[in-house]
């Protein structure tokens, strides 16, 4: 895994100066908003899913500042979604990367308007001339994460998880709360690079069905660490799904056959990959990465 461990790496050093260009510190009145909004992108993370952008984009030699400036625009839509997340009214998490989540550091009204700031600024970066020079393609990109952010993605994926804790979800219908509201940012990560590069049918695809699969063994994952990991190694408040009494796959399947599962699922998502050989090499190796990381 040290491969990936560089790439991963080189990835966020790149994607963390985009967004610095992207989001600079401002003055005048709206100069606090702008804080928590740079608060909440440069707090570190393993910035997963712009790296999936980059490497999908890399499998059809997608020039790299238009690949960055998606890459950066799915970070704006995923820290957004934390730092509403983290809210009293959802999840009141006090901690996220392993300091004060932005509602603490700042106050609960200035975190929902950097949280709005971000996810209208990933729109408006991806519409921007610098990300494609075709229409078409700047249009497919905001189409598509428009759908995968959305009531039919991460936001509804977001309230049948709240409604969940008043119900008892079976193994299905939890697969497609995680499907909307973690896999279908993954999945537009993944399929990005393909449509910057108006690929093939065959090519997205490929990437389409490796998304599905890592989106859900790295919800399977995440619901391990909920329950065997601690704050000190992840970052952020652990335990809370049972206290909560959300529907997770460890609450139906169980620690050992959660982990099983997650195993084959990973194993089946780097084998979506074969038409790109070893081209897909380090996105083979996210599959592994994301059962087996720590936090």
């Amino acid at each position: 895994m040290q491969r990936l461990e560089s790439a991963l790496n080189e990835a966020a050093d790149a994607v963390n100066r985009t967004l610095d260009r992207l989001v600079p510190a401002v003055e005048g009145s709206e100069r606090r908003v702008v804080e928590a909004m740079r608060y909440a992108l440069m707090g570190g993370g393993k910035r997963i899913r712009p790296f999936l952008v980059l490497n999908s984009a890399r499998l059809f030699d997608v020039p790299e500042v238009g690949a960055l400036r998606t890459a950066a625009a799915i970070e704006m839509i995923h820290s957004y979604s934390l730092v509403h997340d983290d809210l009293p009214a959802m999840d009141n998490a006090d901690l996220r990367r392993g300091r004060p989540s932005v509602h603490r550091q700042f106050d609960e009204a200035t975190a929902i308007l950097a949280g709005d700031g971000l996810l209208t600024q990933a729109f408006e970066v991806l519409s921007a001339e610098e990300t494609h020079a075709n229409p078409a393609v700047r249009s497919n990109l905001v189409l598509a994460l428009a759908g995968a952010a959305g009531a039919a993605g991460m936001v509804g994926g977001q309230m049948i998880d709240l409604e969940a804790q008043h119900a008892k979800l079976d193994l299905e219908a939890i697969t497609r709360l995680q499907r909307m509201k973690t896999g279908a940012i993954i999945g537009f990560s993944c399929e990005a690079g393909a449509i910057l590069a108006s690929a093939s049918v065959e090519a997205r695809r490929a990437l389409t069905l490796y998304a599905e699969d890592l989106g859900l063994a790295f919800q399977i994952a995440d619901d391990l660490l909920d329950v065997e990991s601690s704050a000190a190694v992840t970052g952020k408040p652990v335990g809370q799904d049972q206290v909560a009494g959300k529907a997770t796959f460890v609450a139906v399947l169980g620690v050992d056959e959660a982990r099983r599962r997650a195993k084959l699922i990973s194993d089946r998502a780097a084998s979506r990959l074969d038409i790109f050989k070893e081209r897909a090499d380090l996105l083979r190796d996210m599959a592994q990465f994301v059962v087996t990381r720590r936090s």
